[in-house]
């Protein structure tokens, strides 16, 4: 089994809900645990409804074009427009790490590509896994969450 980090996200609907779906639907996959929810400004959506943000760690044996794809039909049952996928969303699941794998194919980037510059996704992440070392920089989740401005990203509920 590999340890593989995802980002989850949400800014429409019952937030909360959505994200403990999501956390709960995982566990058919392997072994979950989760950092506690945080409450963020969207990045990059002036206007929009601010997000619950977290980080889960899954343990599976799954390929990671399998995950990608439950990922994606997991976010289209739950209400994510497939066009928008930019936009403000009910969930929002991202691919973060996969062990010590770096993943460079078509429409799959591990790790993931600008994690290293949000703190919506290095401060759960530092709290669930602060070991858990960026196989490109070297650096752990803990040393990458220390150099990221925080401002922002406001513990909701563990």
């Amino acid at each position: 089994m590999v340890a593989v980090y995802l980002g989850l996200g949400a800014n429409l609907g019952d937030r909360l809900a959505n994200l403990e779906r999501t956390t709960g639907a995982l566990a058919a996959l392997g072994p979950v645990r989760r950092s506690s929810w945080y409450e963020t400004e969207p990045v990059g959506l002036p206007g929009e409804p601010r997000f619950l943000n977290g980080v889960v760690s899954l343990a599976t044996d799954e390929e990671p074009e399998t995950l990608l794809a439950w990922i994606h039909d997991h976010e289209a049952r739950l209400g994510r427009d497939a066009v928008r996928r930019n936009g403000s969303r009910p969930i929002d699941i991202d691919i973060l790490l996969w062990g010590d794998d770096v993943i460079d194919r078509p429409g799959l980037v591990v790790p993931h590509p600008r994690m290293h510059e949000r703190a919506f996704v290095l401060v759960p992440l530092a709290e669930l896994a602060p070991d858990a070392v960026h196989p490109l920089l070297g650096r752990t989740a803990a040393e990458l969450a220390r150099s990221v401005d925080r401002r922002g990203v406001r513990l909701l509920c563990s």
